[in-house]
C-alpha cells in the first residue's frame, strides 16, 4: 500500500514530524501544509533578539534543502478547511483535495484575545508568528510608550525587549503575581521586582477596562480603576487558545485541546496531534495538560514519528521550559501543581539561584534563574525519579550528581 503522511501545521512540531518520520524509516509520501509562507522557524526569538535587531536573521529551523534532502513535500501558504475521516482526505482553500493514511495535527495555538473594546484598533497587537514579529518590529521605531497586557512569558520578554529598545513600557496582569500558572510565588516575587528595577512600571491585580483610540489608532490602556496608560502600541499577551476547530469538525474528541492517548494518537485511528494543540495525561505530573512549549512539541513530534512506524511505547517525557527576560534566564524542569514544600539554593542577590519544588517528599519541578547546570541536573533527577533531601540540595551539584550516579540504570 502506498502511504502518505500529511501533516498539517509546520511549527516546531510539524517540522520535526516531518524529519523525524523520515529518520525513522517511514519510506511513503510526507506532505507538510502550512498556511504560512515562511520556511519553518525558530519562534522563541520572536519577542527578544528578532525585534532587538530585525535585520539579524538567523531564524531558520533548517534550510530548504534539509526538507528537499528527505523527500518532504511542503505546501505553503494553504489552509486545510476541512478533515474527511470516513474518505481520509483533507481538504484546502483552493478547493484541492489530498488523501492520507496517517494525519498529524501540528496546528498550534493563536492569542487569546480579552473580549473588552479596543482591541481592532491599529497599533494593538499579539505575537505568536514571524508576520507578527515584523509588523510589530516596522512599527517599534516610531513608538514610545509600550503597554503590555498580560504578565506570562511572552509578556514579561516584550516588556523587556522594549526596554532595551529605549521605550517607556508598562506591564499590567489581572491576576496577584505574574507567571502565575508556570512558576512558584518567590520566582514570580523575584521576577517582578527585578522587572521593576530594569524599568519596566508593572503592575498586578490590575483590570483591564477598555483599550482607547482615536481616529482608529491606539491612544491608550484604560484600568478598571480609571487610570489611563498612554500607548502607541499595546502587545495583548493574555494567553493562548488551542487551534481544535478542524479536529472538532472532523469528530475527534476535544478537551482543552486534541485529546490523544499515550501514544499521541486522537480518538480517530490514523490520526495524531502534537504540540501546542494537543491536551494529554502528563505521566509525571498525573493529571491531563496542554503544554504550550517548544520541548513539549519537538519531542512529541518525535515520539510520533516512532508511533506511526510501529514503535510503539508511551510517551513519557519531563516537561521543560525556558523564558529570557532582560538578565534573567529562567528554566523550569517538571511541572509544580501539587508542590506543598519549596527549597531555595544559590543566591538570590547575586541574580542566581534555583527553587526545588517538592509535594510532600516528591521533588515535582525546579525552577533555575542564572543555573544551567541546576537545570540540567534537575531534569535528570526528575526522569529518574530521584527525591533528594533539604541537605542533598544544600550540599551542591557535586551531591546531586552523586545521586544520579547512584541510581538504578534502566
Amino acid at each position: 500500500m502506498n502511504r502518505t503522511c500529511v501533516i498539517i501545521g509546520a511549527g516546531h512540531a510539524g517540522s520535526q514530524a516531518a524529519i523525524s518520520l523520515r529518520q525513522e524509516g517511514y519510506s511513503g509520501r510526507i506532505l507538510l501544509i502550512n498556511d504560512e509562507q515562511d520556511i519553518p522557524y525558530h519562534k522563541p526569538p520572536l519577542s527578544k533578539s528578532y525585534l532587538k535587531d530585525p535585520e539579524n536573521g538567523g531564524l531558520v529551523l533548517r534550510p530548504e534543502n534539509t526538507y528537499q534532502a528527505n523527500a518532504i513535500d511542503m505546501l505553503f501558504g494553504r489552509r486545510v478547511e476541512g478533515v474527511s475521516v470516513a474518505d481520509k482526505t483533507v481538504t484546502l482553500d483552493d478547493g484541492g483535495v489530498i488523501s492520507w493514511t496517517e494525519l498529524v495535527f501540528a496546528t498550534g495555538a493563536r492569542a487569546r484575545i480579552p473580549n473588552i473594546a479596543g482591541t481592532e484598533l491599529d497599533g494593538v497587537v499579539t505575537l505568536r508568528r514571524m508576520e507578527d514579529a515584523r509588523h510589530i518590529a516596522a512599527r517599534m521605531p516610531q513608538v514610545k510608550n509600550v503597554v503590555i497586557i498580560g504578565g506570562g512569558f511572552i509578556g514579561l520578554e516584550m516588556a523587556h525587549s522594549a526596554i532595551a529598545l529605549g521605550k517607556k513600557t508598562v506591564l499590567l496582569e489581572a491576576a496577584p503575581r505574574v507567571l502565575g500558572r508556570s512558576v512558584a510565588p518567590f520566582v514570580s516575587a523575584y521576577v517582578e521586582a527585578r522587572s521593576r528595577a530594569a524599568g519596566v512600571d508593572l503592575l498586578t491585580n490590575v483590570g483591564i477596562a477598555a483599550i482607547e483610540g482615536a481616529d482608529g489608532h491606539v491612544t491608550g490602556v484604560k484600568t478598571v480603576d480609571d487610570r489611563v496608560y498612554p500607548a502607541d502600541l499595546v502587545v495583548i499577551g493574555t494567553g493562548a487558545v488551542p487551534n481544535v476547530e478542524l479536529a472538532a469538525e472532523a469528530g475527534i474528541t476535544i478537551d482543552n485541546g486534541i485529546v490523544v492517548d499515550a501514544f499521541l494518537q486522537s480518538s480517530v485511528p490514523d490520526i495524531y496531534a502534537i504540540g501546542d494543540c494537543v491536551s494529554f495525561d502528563h505521566y509525571h505530573a498525573g493529571r491531563r495538560v496542554r503544554l504550550e512549549s517548544v520541548q513539549n512539541a519537538t519531542d512529541q513530534a518525535k515520539h510520533v514519528a516512532r508511533t506511526i512506524v510501529g514503535k510503539v511505547e508511551p510517551y513519557r517525557e519531563i516537561a521543560w521550559f525556558w523564558s529570557d527576560q532582560g538578565d534573567m534566564k529562567l528554566q523550569t524542569a517538571g511541572l509544580s501543581f501539587d508542590a506543598d514544600r519549596h527549597v531555595l539554593s544559590g543566591n538570590p542577590d547575586e541574580n542566581s539561584f534555583s527553587v526545588f519544588h517538592f509535594a510532600g517528599d516528591r521533588l515535582v519541578a525546579v525552577d533555575s534563574i542564572n543555573r544551567p547546570a541546576d537545570h540540567m541536573i534537575a531534569r535528570r533527577l526528575l526522569a529518574a525519579g530521584i527525591n533528594p533531601t533539604e541537605e542533598d540540595i544544600l550540599a551542591g551539584a557535586v551531591r546531586l550528581k552523586e545521586l544520579l550516579a547512584a541510581a538504578p540504570k534502566g
